[in-house]
């Protein structure tokens, strides 16, 4: 049985984080964690979350060794719950390198602001290009849902240049292309135009 994570348990998460920390973290949630946040989705796997600035991502793992976390992958990290953590370093999500950095005006929302972590949501035209990129029938259904929820919200122009942008300067720049048309062909099968 896997166990899923919802709103309160991720800022909960959060927050007991906050209270180990003596400096500023900014925090920007990403995949499935976004969608959440957001409440597009009811609850996520995982908790992915882009740590933008790199003395704050040193910072944040010495502090999360020092409670107890394992690091179990390059990216991931476990604590003594079930519960894993992707912490991407930088603007570089899963695989993706983000054309600009999550801190960038227009790039994030902050949702929640607790004493040390500023907790921000990633754009949902980078949240699209870096599920669109992996091309999992999840991050597939994930996209759908987050444009029929942010519909108003989303230009498709204005994702296919900034999905082609990204892609320019990635070494899978063809198979992400391949990705955008199967995502289009997805898109038109479930009858959504945007």
């Amino acid at each position: 049985m896997q166990y899923r994570l919802n709103k309160d348990y991720l800022l909960n998460v959060l927050r007991s984080w906050d209270g180990f920390l003596k400096k500023r973290v900014q925090l920007i949630a990403c995949g499935g964690t976004a969608m959440t946040l957001l409440g597009v989705k009811d609850s996520t796997a995982d908790i992915d979350l882009l740590i933008p600035e790199d003395r704050q991502y040193l910072y944040l793992i010495s502090i999360l060794e020092d409670i107890g976390y394992k690091k179990i992958h390059s990216t991931r990290w476990a604590g003594k719950d079930m519960f894993v953590f992707d912490l991407y370093p930088g603007k570089t999500i899963f695989q993706t390198e983000l054309l600009e950095s999550p801190l960038k005006k227009g790039n994030s929302t902050v949702l929640h602001e607790f004493k040390y972590i500023s907790l921000g949501v990633l754009n949902c035209y980078d949240l699209i290009i870096s599920k669109i990129f992996r091309c999992s029938s999840v991050d597939m259904e994930d996209c759908l849902i987050l444009i029929k929820n942010r519909k108003n919200d989303i230009y498709f122009k204005k994702l296919k240049d900034r999905y082609y942008e990204t892609s320019s300067y990635s070494v899978s720049d063809e198979q992400n292309k391949r990705n955008f048309e199967l995502f289009q062909k997805y898109l038109k099968k479930k009858e959504v135009n945007i």
